[in-house]
């Protein structure tokens, strides 16, 4: 697939395009790279500041501070490595020529939705149903 060298900052994907153009895949890779590069730069700061943090706390309050923090930090950097995870798969869809279609119905997903969460896999529509399917299954 030949790709654009060029994409001006300002560049938005629109409607009125052709579905997953060459722009549209070239803003979505480099949306996807800057996000997990973005994450990736948070968590070697969280080991960094974890590796430092081991010292010893005579208070009890404090210690018990220092710990809930950790492990609140610890928690985000767990869900920030769910999502590399997910934008590794995005970024496969990209190569496959998958991204932008939904992986239930095949139809593209919103140039909206895509922007604004551009690791989805399923249209609105079909995420909706997934979601109230699974409330039912749950409240079972």
């Amino acid at each position: 697939m030949k790709q654009e060298t060029f994409l001006p900052d300002a560049y938005r994907p629109a409607e009125d395009e052709p579905f997953m153009n060459d722009r549209q895949v070239e803003y979505f890779r480099r949306k996807l790279l800057d996000w997990k590069a973005e994450l990736l730069v948070g968590s070697r700061g969280t080991i960094e500041t974890l590796q430092d943090g081991t010292r010893n706390i005579p208070d009890v309050t404090d210690r018990a501070s220092e710990e809930t923090d950790r492990a609140l930090e610890l928690r985000t950097r767990d869900r920030a490595r769910k999502l590399v995870s997910k934008i590794d798969a995005a970024l496969r869809r990209i190569e496959e020529g998958e991204f932008g279609y939904c992986s239930v119905t095949g139809d593209p997903i919103s140039l909206k939705r895509l922007d604004a969460r551009p690791i989805a896999t399923m249209s609105l529509e079909a995420q909706e149903r997934h979601e109230r399917r699974e409330k039912v299954h749950r409240d079972d």
